[in-house]
């Protein structure tokens, strides 16, 4: 029978024997303590030091646009400083290794697209990382505009007469993408599998190298993010037959979603997520959260990012966390459904 100790504490233990039982619950528990202590010191302490947040893309495009519109915003939120470091290649996978390689610890962090990680695995086999595994979504930070668009030349005004334009001439229109395996290319091959349409995919090396082919109808159309086309547009040298968001846009009021323009279900869009590595600190997570979300909600922010053709989103992290396997099987079911092979 073991003697019952009153006001037992850690320092009437190094006075009294204790049993084996209570001596491992003690370790278990001063352990937990310790460990609590350190990881609110450590929130606390931070940041202490400036931060990277890595685009995955080269300057001036989608992608380094949001995350320098965030960065502006988040560092002095933080009160600290935020520098944007493009480390565009490979799909963008370039900068989400690096992304992965770094240390949890809440000072570097990246703007990236759910898609392109998706489908990473399928482009790159050898890629050193795994979206899942390896990559934390803090916040969606929203949705980019995306939408088909024709040569005014083709002969369809709407997106019915253009799906029985492509049925009645298979494989004799093309669309442009701005490389094989990247989110156009993806975009339209599922646009192709629901519309029972064939058309020939040209695959170019950005918006900037195919729009050309565009305007004079070399290529007929690309599914791609508007705010790139939209001068066009405009200038009726192109037309926009439907968007891909789920409903209508201010920035082409007149243009109605693919849903409302008859295919049923499809939809497209650019994800845009701010990501850190796997094991940051939930404290820091919270924080660079809550940070965001209140980010956009600023009417300056809202108008910013609508000028781009984007829609913000915001929400919680395990909103954005619910996100990925949602991403990975829509995408995995396009390019098993088209046969397509990513990898080059």
């Amino acid at each position: 029978m073991h003697t019952q100790l009153k006001g037992f504490n850690m320092f009437t233990c190094l006075l009294y024997p204790v049993p084996a039982y209570r001596a491992k619950a003690l370790r278990f528990v001063t352990y937990a303590a310790l460990s609590l202590f350190t990881s609110l010191a450590y929130a606390q302490a931070w940041p202490s030091k400036p931060i990277t947040m890595i685009s995955p893309y080269p300057a001036g495009g989608g992608v380094d646009t949001v995350a320098r519109i965030i960065a502006e915003r988040l560092a002095p939120a933080l009160n600290n400083t935020i520098t944007v470091e493009n480390r565009p290649g490979a799909g963008a996978t370039i900068g989400a290794a690096q992304l992965a390689r770094s240390a949890p610890d809440g000072y570097t962090l990246m703007v990236g697209s759910m898609l392109d990680y998706a489908i990473a695995p399928h482009a790159h086999p050898a890629l050193s990382f795994e979206m899942k595994r390896d990559l934390l979504p803090i916040v969606q930070i929203g949705f980019g505009l995306v939408g088909l668009v024709v040569n005014a030349e083709v002969p369809a005004k709407d997106l019915k007469e253009l799906i029985a334009l492509v049925k009645a001439q298979p494989g004799a229109l093309s669309y442009a993408s701005s490389g094989v395996g990247g989110q156009v290319h993806l975009n339209m091959e599922l646009f192709k599998q629901m519309s029972g349409t064939d058309i020939v995919h040209v695959p170019y090396r950005g918006t900037t190298q195919f729009m050309p082919d565009l305007l004079s109808g070399r290529v007929a159309m690309s599914l791609d993010s508007l705010p790139a086309h939209l001068t066009n547009i405009r200038a009726g040298k192109t037309r926009a037959l439907a968007v891909g968001s789920a409903t209508r846009t201010s920035t082409l009021p007149d243009v109605p979603t693919f849903i409302e323009a008859g295919l049923a279900g499809y939809e497209a869009a650019t994800n845009y997520t701010l990501f850190a590595p796997t094991n940051t600190p939930t404290d820091i997570v919270a924080r660079l959260n809550l940070e965001v979300n209140i980010i956009l909600k600023r009417p300056d922010v809202i108008e910013k990012l609508g000028a781009i053709g984007m829609t913000v989103i915001g929400g919680s992290t395990a909103s954005a966390q619910a996100r990925i396997p949602v991403e990975i099987e829509k995408w995995n079911k396009v390019i098993k459904g088209g046969n397509l092979v990513l990898a080059q």
